[in-house]
């Protein structure tokens, strides 16, 4: 048997070994390769996430970029133009107000924060100029009270004087001042108003057709005012309306006659329903459009709190005035189109509580009223009373009355002239002026009958020689005394012991209708 040498055996051995080693090694570097390979996909997948994801972060940061440059364009538009015109629209409601530059944006969080920021500014905005009008209102209100009062003593002033003085330059002169002072008085009594103030005047009750007329004689061209009384009573505005309602007449008419021509007429009607009396006032002028009727008749209404600085620059105060009397004091006034072309204004004033009926036996109703149509109404019978007629004399005593004639030499030309001037029942118990009222003997109410005519009565008397010319000197001396015995022969036909009541301050003396504030 042959042997196998000792070194081949190791040789052997070791080449075992090492392809035993070899093989390990082999498998070991398959195995890591393997892993490798995983890895290197696993590397290239993750790197593909990331890739993905930077390009999405990047898309996402262009998308929040664009956005954040899309607010900041918001917030710049929302303090260059929406904030200015929110701010306008507060003050005027017909400026429109400009919405979100990016629509996107529309009903979103930064919409909705936006649109709050409006409503924090327009709050604060509002509560602001709300402070700064109430104290311009009391500062205001404080002056004009203080005016008004010395307007007031010097329209006292004035009237004395027109009585001191015979003068006849000087009467004129007078009367001007007067006038002029009226005016002044006008517009502060109104802008008082309007601040919060009282009109300033506590009055006695006052017959309607007086307070109309006395209404259109603060007014410049007052002489185109046509009233046309169709009441059937005695209607009066109790005291403490007098002055509210006189305000209110007063701002129409001027209304009506500033803006009509100063040729053309201004229409007033007195109208006397079941619940209450009207004053329609129609001008011909050039009217309103929609628009400047509707504010008409917000201002009108009374109905919301205006501030001082909406009625303009310079402020128009008459309505406004006459709205916040409206809601004080409970009377209505409405505006619309008139059938002539301009503008009709309707002052309703309701019987309860601002209306009554007054007794013109006892206060005789002002001779610059004018006489109530009765046109077809049915004459009923009455009985005449004695007649306080009082008759200034022509002669120098004309600031004496003569005493009344018998009621056998006044009877025939009373009823001659009844036919003349056709009545209608009173609404009360209380007894109109005029020469003769009675008592109905079936319980009717007494019925008025208004004395003849100045024209009737001359044509009655006897013809007298035309009278001699007079001096102008002279002229004002009889003025003066027809004046006072006018009103002397008012207290002295008034029935009762004591003297006639007087408004405060005293009696005031008649007053041309171009100064005449109210009867």
């Amino acid at each position: 048997m042959t042997s196998i040498p000792e070194a081949l055996l190791w040789c052997l051995s070791a080449g075992t070994a090492a392809a035993v080693v070899l093989a390990a090694a082999l498998f070991r570097a398959r195995m890591q390769g393997a892993d490798l390979r995983h890895r290197l996909t696993k590397s290239e997948a993750q790197h593909a996430t990331s890739e993905a994801r930077h390009s999405a972060s990047l898309q996402a940061n262009t998308e929040l970029s664009a956005r954040l440059r899309a607010v900041e364009a918001e917030i710049q538009h929302l303090a260059g133009a929406r904030l200015p015109d929110f701010a306008q629209a507060l003050a005027h409601p017909h400026v429109p107000v400009r919405g979100l530059l990016d629509p996107r944006f529309a009903g979103t969080g930064t919409d909705l924060a936006l649109s709050a920021v409006l409503e924090q500014t327009g709050a604060a905005v509002t509560k602001e100029r709300e402070r700064v009008d109430a104290a311009a209102q009391s500062t205001l209100r404080g002056a004009t009270t203080t005016i008004q009062a010395l307007l007031y003593q010097l329209q006292t002033a004035l009237q004395d004087m027109q009585h001191r003085y015979d003068d006849p330059g000087i009467a004129q002169d007078l009367l001007t001042a007067d006038f002029l002072n009226e005016q002044a008085l006008r517009r502060i009594q109104a802008t008082g108003v309007v601040c919060g103030a009282w009109p300033g005047l506590t009055r006695e009750d006052s017959y309607l057709a007086e307070l109309v007329v006395g209404a259109s004689s603060r007014l410049r061209g007052y002489e185109r005012v046509q009233v046309s009384n169709q009441l059937r009573d005695p209607v009066a505005v109790v005291a403490r309306a007098v002055e509210p309602v006189a305000v209110t007449v007063t701002e129409l008419l001027a209304n009506a006659l500033h803006h009509s021509h100063h040729g053309l007429p201004v229409a007033v009607t007195l109208q006397q329903g079941n619940r209450g009396a009207s004053v329609i006032i129609d001008d011909y002028g050039v009217g309103m459009h929609a628009d400047e009727l509707q504010r008409a008749k917000e201002l009108l209404s009374g109905d919301d709190e205006l501030l001082f600085t909406q009625l303009g620059d310079p402020p128009r105060s008459g309505f406004a005035a006459a709205g916040r009397l409206v809601r004080q004091y409970g009377f209505g006034v409405h505006v619309e189109p008139s059938p002539y072309g301009g503008v009709r204004a309707v002052v309703y004033i309701p019987g309860d509580p601002l209306l009554t009926v007054l007794d013109e036996s006892r206060q005789p109703m002002s001779v610059m009223t004018p006489l109530p149509h009765h046109s077809g109404a049915p004459d009923r019978p009455h009985t005449p009373l004695p007649s306080r007629t009082a008759q200034v004399a022509p002669s120098g005593a004309a600031g004496t009355a003569t005493a009344p004639p018998p009621a056998g030499a006044t009877a025939a030309p009373a009823q001659s002239a009844a036919p003349a001037q056709s009545a209608a029942p009173t609404g009360s118990a209380g007894v109109p002026s005029g020469s003769a009222v009675s008592p109905d003997a079936e319980g009717e109410l007494p019925r008025r009958r208004r004395r003849r005519p100045a024209s009737e009565v001359e044509q009655s008397l006897p013809r007298a020689e035309p009278a001699p010319s007079r001096t102008p000197e002279e002229n004002a001396s009889r003025w003066a005394a027809l004046q006072q015995g006018t009103e002397s022969g008012r207290a002295a036909g008034r029935p009762g012991a004591g003297p006639a009541a007087q408004p405060p301050g005293g009696p005031r003396p008649p007053r041309h209708p171009e100064g005449n504030a109210l009867s």
